[in-house]
């Protein structure tokens, strides 16, 4: 349960770093492209998750219904573009983020689905969305042969190279 809003102001820009990270590494020409025609690119994705933060999720925890833009190339082109899209949304988002009180986040939200829940578990599942489309991004680095750095510091290698080797594992 997120049970206050400043832890989860504390962490909400963590974990979007660690996707910007990707944007961080790729090279523009990569930008828009994508492992099978019709699916989203790498800027699709980062649009996404721009759009999907600022115009649904922030917008539902205000409790108003979704304006969602899509993930159109002309909402931020080019790898500078799609940072400042990325930074603006996210800004924008933070301050709604950062307008709710403890009371807030125990009210119940309406999703473009029509869904309702508590606002604290919408902006879990957020955090879960981006999750999962950050698994994309850097699947889709590793089929281009690009080099993202590893989400916490290690490698799964270096995280079994530190481990014991001597510990049963049942």
């Amino acid at each position: 349960m997120i049970d206050s809003i400043a832890s989860f102001l504390d962490y909400w820009p963590k974990a979007r770093a660690r996707t910007t990270r990707v944007l961080d590494h790729l090279p523009a020409a990569d930008l828009e492209w994508t492992w099978q025609p019709g699916r989203f690119t790498f800027g699709d994705l980062l649009r996404h998750l721009a759009g999907i933060e600022r115009f649904m999720y922030a917008e539902n925890v205000a409790g108003r219904p979704s304006r969602y833009p899509g993930h159109d190339a002309s909402l931020g082109a080019g790898l500078d573009g799609v940072r400042a899209y990325m930074e603006r949304c996210h800004r924008e988002a933070m301050a709604v983020f950062g307008a709710l009180t403890h009371e807030q986040l125990l009210q119940r939200c309406t999703t473009p689905a029509g869904a309702t829940m508590p606002v604290w578990k919408w902006l879990r599942a957020m955090v879960e969305h981006e999750a999962h489309h950050r698994g994309q991004l850097y699947m889709m680095a590793s089929m281009r042969g690009l080099k993202i750095p590893p989400l916490y510091g290690l490698t799964e290698e270096e995280v079994r190279a530190r481990s014991a080797s001597d510990l049963p594992l049942g």
